[in-house]
């Protein structure tokens, strides 16, 4: 699976953290992000997975043989998304060979405006993946997330030489917890 892929899946979940809850993790919500990403570590044959009573989720991918003993690197991206818009109901929306202009997020009177935004100019012609305008997309850090499996994905799958590499995925990243 490609990481855009992935990332259209991840932002179906609402994983709002919450800042009056009092709770770890903040939402229970969360949970349902890092039971699917529990899976798909299991599905991929990471070792050592353990989702914590916290939220927090855990793995690692064994280095390949020979790279045992080299420098372990980490991974690490939060699962939650602000509070401060709804994250329900997301609707992702592509834009394929993007054009450079202003985005209009859907019909919601919302607007990436060049002038907010310098750099979308430079890039005309991507694919661009936005919310419809009505519910924050999630990206940050969903987009991370995606990232962070499809490279375990593509680690174990094409047996490309790696250290030991061990992942970790986190709640309330959002509200500073």
């Amino acid at each position: 699976m490609q990481a855009h892929e992935r990332l259209l899946k991840y932002v179906t979940f609402s994983t709002a953290s919450s800042e009056t809850s009092g709770t770890h993790p903040s939402t229970n919500c969360q949970f349902l992000l890092a039971n699917e990403l529990k899976s798909e570590c299991e599905a991929l044959g990471l070792v050592d997975i353990y989702l914590s009573e916290d939220c927090y989720l855990y793995a690692k991918i064994p280095a390949t043989v020979g790279y045992e003993n080299r420098t372990p690197i980490g991974f690490i991206a939060h699962m939650d998304t602000a509070p401060d818009f709804s994250g329900e109901g997301v609707k992702p929306v592509l834009i394929p060979n993007y054009n450079g202009e202003d985005v209009i997020l859907g019909t919601s009177g919302r607007v990436l405006s060049r002038a907010m935004f310098p750099h979308l100019p430079t890039l005309r012609g991507r694919t661009l993946i936005t919310t419809d305008g009505t519910t924050l997309l999630g990206a940050d850090d969903k987009a991370g997330i995606a990232e962070i499996m499809t490279l375990a994905e593509q680690l174990v799958k094409n047996t490309i030489p790696h250290g030991p590499i061990s992942i970790a995925f986190t709640p309330d990243e959002e509200i500073g917890e």
